[in-house]
């Protein structure tokens, strides 16, 4: 299995198609193909060997699905970098990864410049102006003939997608190309799309629910509208004027669409299906977009990026606001085709139904493993089951419900925020004795990240200076919303733990807690 196989088919079977949308460019598959295999070829005449790491930094474009796929035609493993990090976090990621080649647009050249062991000869600038000592993305293309492909298949190393870290740095997780096909047929088949679908990209194209899209619908010969960012106005103006019938959000922008609609009627009813996921959200909000757009089919995944995407899928027909099937708007799902789920014990033995324990999967979609960390793969990776560390229970049709983060896991707005990184952060302040950081309830995002933390005898620090530390230290979305300045210890367990269930327990009480 290649992952390029879904380029080669669209070009082959729909070339007169339009495939990209991006502003006012648009091309067919038999275009971006050729343009595909021409990128390859100034890949590969920059010295770029198969199996070296290709990184990107770049905004949503059409360029960047060229360039996914160019990376992958070249032989070479694709590094999506998030667009939030924070400086620290893109030296580590660069040095930890050592791609051969960089490839950044016009919104992050010039943090690029910055970073340690930058190369500008080393450096592909994906913008339409000029930039003094960078190759130009379009002159590569331009400049060199199409490569015979030369992509890698089966268990070969297709792509790294850094995830949140425990211990202070992002993990990059190691995935195949079987591991990606795999995800693309079954994301298609659990999600089924026309031959007429028009899918409209808003979610970061780092994160591999977006990848995942980007490749089940090149395989549909579908039309990719990439949205440049995110601002509901602008969305709802795309969907309406490209006929827009499909896409993907996190309930965070799914909450700022229904509230512009409501403000500013448009007219989107050529949406016929939404995926969501990656945050939590409310069953409130469900109820609420549910009744605002009654003709959207609603499916929601949950999923990691350590399992490629999405491997409990709830379907439209268990989204009802009445009737038996009501309660399953708390569920995350059922078991994809594709993944064997469990609920296990500490010692990984399968618990009965309805009873809590950790979230473990199992099948074709478990990553490699993390890249240059396999201490931490085998801790992840039990007897080929991946743990999760999600707590939930499965109830005797076989749907999931998620309770908790068993690694204490927030997110928020579609972001995964570790707090041992946050804490990491805010306990380099020489003010900060101890700290512990918390999720709590936010309207917008799903959860906020909140600190409780004591200052040391005869330090002042507010929540201004401690904002500013962090900045320097972690990406702006994992930097806590709100302080609370405590003067006793932190809760701890016998065995010297924080408790934060009972740190949590004043913001949660009377509140479910839904994470999808």
């Amino acid at each position: 299995m290649q992952i390029t196989q879904s380029l080669r088919r669209s070009a082959q079977l729909f070339p007169r198609r339009t495939s990209t949308v991006y502003g006012d460019r648009r091309r067919t598959w038999s275009e971006t193909t050729n343009r595909v295999a021409r990128l390859a070829g100034g890949i590969a005449a920059m010295g770029v060997q198969p199996g070296e790491r290709v990184m990107i930094l770049a905004s949503n474009s059409d360029r960047y699905i060229e360039t996914v796929y160019a990376v992958i035609w070249a032989g070479c493993v694709v590094v999506p970098a998030n667009t939030r990090w924070a400086p620290g976090e893109h030296a580590y990621a660069l040095q930890d990864s050592a791609p051969t080649l960089f490839l950044v647009d016009q919104d992050f050249v010039e943090l690029a410049r910055k970073l340690p062991g930058f190369d500008p000869r080393r450096t592909v600038y994906m913008g339409d102006d000029a930039q003094a000592g960078l190759v130009s993305y379009e002159s590569l293309i331009a400049d060199h003939a199409p490569l015979p492909e030369r992509a890698s298949q089966g268990e070969a190393m297709a792509a790294i997608i850094y995830t949140g870290g425990t211990t202070g740095f992002p993990k990059g997780v190691m995935l195949s190309h079987d591991n990606l096909v795999l995800a693309t047929v079954t994301f298609a088949m659990e999600c089924p799309y026309e031959q007429d679908t028009v899918f409209l990209h808003v979610a970061p194209m780092f994160h591999l629910a977006a990848l995942s899209s980007m490749f089940s619908y090149t395989s549909a010969g579908a039309t990719h509208v990439v949205a440049p960012r995110f601002d509901p106005a602008l969305i709802c103006n795309m969907i309406a004027s490209e006929k827009v019938n499909m896409t993907l959000m996190v309930p965070t922008m799914i909450d700022f669409i229904d509230r512009y609609l409501q403000a500013v009627p448009t007219d989107v009813s050529s949406l016929r299906k939404m995926i969501y996921g990656a945050a939590p959200i409310s069953e409130a909000l469900l109820r609420r977009v549910m009744k605002s757009l009654p003709n959207v089919q609603l499916f929601q995944g949950y999923g990691q990026t350590e399992m490629s995407g999405g491997v409990v899928v709830l379907r439209p027909e268990f989204h009802a606001v009445e009737g038996p099937n009501a309660r399953l708007l708390r569920a995350a799902g059922r078991a994809s085709m594709a993944a064997e789920i469990r609920i296990v014990d500490e010692e990984m033995n399968e618990v009965p139904r309805g009873t809590v324990g950790e979230i473990v999967a199992r099948g074709a979609t478990v990553m490699l493993g993390y890249w240059n960390k396999p201490e931490q793969t085998r801790s992840a990776i039990v007897d080929g089951w991946l743990r999760s560390g999600d707590a939930g229970y499965m109830d005797e049709e076989g749907f999931v419900f998620i309770v908790d983060r068993l690694k204490d896991m927030i997110v928020s707005g579609g972001e995964n925020v570790f707090s041992a990184e946050v804490e990491n952060a805010l306990a380099r302040h020489p003010a900060v004795l101890e700290c512990a950081v918390i999720g709590i309830p936010h309207e917008k995002w799903g959860e906020a990240v909140h600190a409780e933390l004591r200052l040391r005898d005869g330090f002042e620090v507010d929540e201004e200076a401690l904002g500013t530390h962090c900045a320097e230290l972690i990406a702006s979305y994992k930097r806590p919303r709100s302080f609370n300045f405590r003067t006793e210890p932190l809760p701890l367990s016998a065995a010297g733990k924080i408790l934060k269930n009972e740190l949590r327990k004043p913001y949660w009480e009377g509140q479910a807690r839904s994470i999808a």
